[in-house]
């Protein structure tokens, strides 16, 4: 087809369809306009199909229709950005092959880095000085050029007049997680010019955001160190439009038929033991952790108050067990269920790589913010395992993440802040290996303490012998093994998906007084529990950290049911989960009582304060007894041993009393009281 008939049928269709919308571009001063593919193809499918081809030179076409209309302002420059490619000019960024070269695709991914605005010269004029002739000189390499000789037969310098210049930008696009199968993601660059580095679209593709792409693969040639040109050439994406696709892609493809059942689920007589069944068929036992699972992809509701305080919705959970009992199989199980999930495995986690890292841009030139997992999870999950195996530097990243839900980064020349609204589930085993079960759990878990703390649930997964509960996990296990089509959950996966997506974005349950009672009740009554005064200490065995998670959990509560309040029972169900967590994790085995210290990280316990009193008497008892100022230590330890204290105990509290200067060494291996 020529190209005057092209310009032609590009005219007679923006005439048509598009020339209110042309008119209101022009007046406002924007230079672009937003085609359907599908309108073109229904106007014309001979040129639609062109386009397809050969996209360069119809916009070009259609360019030069658009500026013959007679219109309220001149325009110099206008970009025809085209919209809702058909199906089959989906390529996957993996796929992309030297045959796609100029032609027209389209691409989904998430945007892993972008870098900053800069001018390009897309052509240079110059001026021969020898007979003021003008020479344009188009800019398409990555090198500048300048013309080499002039008509009237001069060669050498030439007075460059005036040069066009773009805005340029480039992203790299990686593709999505849920379209691979376990391979590893690939990513192109996309180089974004004119109107779409606008501020406008600059929101919807920063790092993190999913995006849907239109446009053409072109080549760059690679140079060499030695300044020469390579054979290789590096693929770039340009890009015609760029459209943000909506996070939560599935809640938008809830048709009526998945509506009907996701109503029966909610209006069953228990939903959440419902879900919590078809939550991991294939997984054995862990009742109550399931249930607290099904609770976290629910989530609380977000709150920002008039003040700008944030009150975060998402539930941090932690799964502390013995190897093998199937912590790991349950958060697999999660990545594939939760909305917008990320998994990553500890030991190859870096705080850099969770949260956000700056690098030094390839593409353009200077450094770039590159997302990590929890950014790019924003607004779904993050699941996290072996998190005892991450470095204390890694750690310490998540911080401000877990409780803030932003990231602050300052690098390089850069100062940013990323938003990651992310709900964290992580799993770790104990400091050696397995659960000692003389031993107090929370001395047991290998993190920080104000990491701890950030975790409304910490459930411990013992792996105890029990010979009636070890034949039942066996039968089942084996069962499975026997015929693996048995693990099916009453609920399909995807209606799971869609069901979480629809509850976490739609409803949005308020406290109803009986609930609040209910919660402050249990508060109150838990600090004051604690107000056992032994020593002049008292334990703490709640704070204010648990309350917000009870609120948040029992709104999770209230959403599994879609209903528009919270009640007095889900208010107790969430009590129900603290209260286990408490007592499996913050119980002091000597006394019996909860004391959230043991978690806090503080050193003693109210029956620690009460051993140290014991081996203070055991001292002065065996200087009466042996009648000598320096006590052997063995003598202390085989006295304790009649107490029922471990010897590591004694090494303990003596330690302790030395760094208080209660008691000194005269020699190694004796004790004496100041």
């Amino acid at each position: 087809m020529e190209v005057d008939e092209q310009i032609k049928i590009f005219r007679e269709f923006i005439e048509q369809n598009y020339y209110p919308q042309l008119l209101e571009a022009v007046r406002k001063g924007e230079s672009f306009l937003v085609l359907d593919f599908s309108d073109l193809v229904k106007f014309n499918t001979e040129i639609a199909e062109e386009i397809l081809e050969s996209p360069e030179e119809l916009l070009k076409a259609a360019e030069i229709a658009t500026k013959e209309f007679d219109l309220p302002k001149k325009i110099n420059k206008f970009n025809l950005r085209l919209v809702n490619l058909p199906e089959s000019q989906k390529v996957l960024i993996s796929e992309i092959r030297s045959k796609h070269l100029n032609k027209f695709i389209w691409l989904d991914g998430i945007v892993r880095n972008k870098t900053n605005v800069r001018p390009h010269v897309t052509a240079a004029k110059f001026e021969c000085p020898s007979c003021g002739n003008i020479l344009t000189v188009l800019q398409l390499d990555q090198k500048y050029k300048e013309p080499t000789r002039c008509g009237c037969g001069r060669k050498g310098k030439f007075k460059e007049i005036s040069k066009e210049l773009v805005d340029g930008q480039g992203l790299v696009l990686e593709e999505a997680p849920d379209e691979l199968d376990g391979t590893q993601p690939k990513r192109i660059n996309v180089f974004l010019k004119d109107d779409l580095v606008s501020p406008l679209t600059e929101r919807k593709s920063s790092p993190g955001s999913r995006v849907k792409l239109v446009g053409w693969a072109t080549e760059v040639p690679i140079t060499l160190r030695t300044g020469g040109q390579a054979t290789k050439y590096e693929l770039i994406i340009e890009a015609n439009s760029v459209e943000a696709l909506q996070d939560d892609t599935i809640n938008m493809q809830i048709s009526e038929k998945d509506m009907e059942e996701i109503v029966k689920i909610a209006k069953s007589p228990d939903p959440l033991n419902l879900l919590a069944e078809s939550l991991a068929p294939s997984i054995y036992g862990h009742e109550k952790i399931k249930e607290a699972i099904i609770l976290q992809l629910a989530g609380g509701c977000r709150k920002v108050r008039p003040d700008g305080v944030v009150t975060r919705g998402d539930m941090h959970m932690l799964l502390i067990g013995d190897p093998g009992s199937g912590k790991s199989q349950l958060l697999k199980r999660i990545a594939q269920i939760a909305p917008k999930a990320r998994f990553t495995s500890g030991k190859g986690a870096t705080g850099a790589g969770l949260t956000a890292s700056v690098v030094k841009d390839e593409f353009l030139g200077g450094w770039s913010l590159e997302a990590g997992t929890l950014v790019l999870a924003n607004r779904g999950f993050a699941v996290i395992d072996e998190m005892d195996k991450m470095g204390k530097e890694d750690t310490a990243a998540l911080h401000e993440a877990l409780e803030q839900q932003t990231i602050s980064i300052a690098k390089a020349n850069i100062q940013a802040t990323l938003r990651c609204e992310t709900t964290v589930l992580a799993a770790a085993n104990p400091k050696f290996g397995r659960f000692d079960p003389y031993d107090l759990i929370a001395n047991q878990i290998n993190l920080p303490p104000t990491l701890i703390n950030r975790f409304d649930l910490i459930f411990p997964v013992k792996d105890l012998p029990n010979r009636e509960k070890d034949e039942t996990a066996a039968s089942f296990i084996l069962d499975f093994h026997k015929d693996p089509s048995k693990a099916v959950g009453k609920i399909s996966t995807e209606l799971m998906k869609k069901y979480f997506s629809y509850i976490r974005n739609k409803i949005n349950p308020k406290m109803s007084d009986a609930a609040i009672e209910e919660i402050k009740e249990y508060y109150v009554s838990m600090r004051s529990s604690g107000s056992v005064e032994e020593g002049g200490m008292k334990s703490i065995p709640i704070t204010a950290r648990q309350l917000e998670a009870l609120v948040r959990l029992s709104e999770a509560a209230a959403k599994i049911r879609i209903a528009k309040t919270v009640t007095k029972k889900d208010a107790q169900k969430a009590i129900e989960l603290i209260d286990y967590c408490l007592n499996q994790i913050a119980k002091d085995t000597e006394t019996g009582r909860i004391d959230i210290d043991r978690l806090g990280g503080s050193k003693l316990t109210i029956s620690q304060r009460s051993s140290i009193s014991m081996v203070k008497e055991i001292i002065s008892a065996l200087e009466e007894q042996l009648n000598v100022k320096a006590i052997p230590v063995e003598n202390i330890v085989e006295a304790a041993k009649e107490k029922n204290v471990s010897p590591e105990k004694v090494e303990e509290t003596l330690e302790k009393l030395r760094r208080s200067g209660d008691i000194f060494e005269p020699k190694k291996g004796f004790i004496q009281r100041l």
